[in-house]
């Protein structure tokens, strides 16, 4: 099967249909297990990357959050959240058809607190530099509940 053709086509069809240009398959056993396209113009979730949204459908429809065996087809390079939650289901490979650089002249994603040329940047910053305020309020009793979790999960 050609899978950046599905791919190709899944993304066109999405930004007819008014969304935006980006869609995911995962493959597993030489098989489509999922197509998704991004769903934030359609839902006005920022998190409803077309990576994201297959994830959800793949973790439903394996029962399990390792996605070893599989394999994600993804129009453009990923953004960090995407990225990352990748990283965390560990399929065997990502294949990505388009850059930033390639489509920057084209479509911009910019947001509040970065652009897609400096997302990757302003990630690996540290906490408290970041553009984004965040700030750190310790509390002992937060570790209390990470204690509960081994407790609860410990092997033996």
């Amino acid at each position: 099967m050609d899978f950046i053709g599905r791919l190709i086509e899944l993304a066109r069809d999405n930004v007819e249909a008014g969304g935006r240009p980006f869609a995911c398959l995962i493959v597993r056993d030489g098989a489509i297990l999922v197509e998704a396209v991004n769903l934030v113009a359609q839902t006005h979730d920022p998190t409803a990357h077309a990576e994201i949204c297959a994830i959800r459908e793949a973790s439903a429809r394996l029962g399990t959050e390792d996605f070893r065996g599989c394999e994600f087809y993804i129009l453009a390079h990923p953004c960090p959240m995407c990225l990352a939650a990748m990283y965390y289901c560990g399929p065997d490979r990502v294949t990505f058809v388009a850059t930033r650089e390639d489509y920057a002249p084209f479509y911009a994603d910019d947001r509040r607190y970065f652009t897609l040329a400096s997302f990757y940047d302003e990630i690996a910053r540290p906490w408290p530099e970041r553009l984004l305020p965040m700030v750190h309020e310790p509390d002992d009793a937060a570790l209390d509940v990470y204690r509960l979790w081994r407790e609860r999960n410990a092997s033996g």
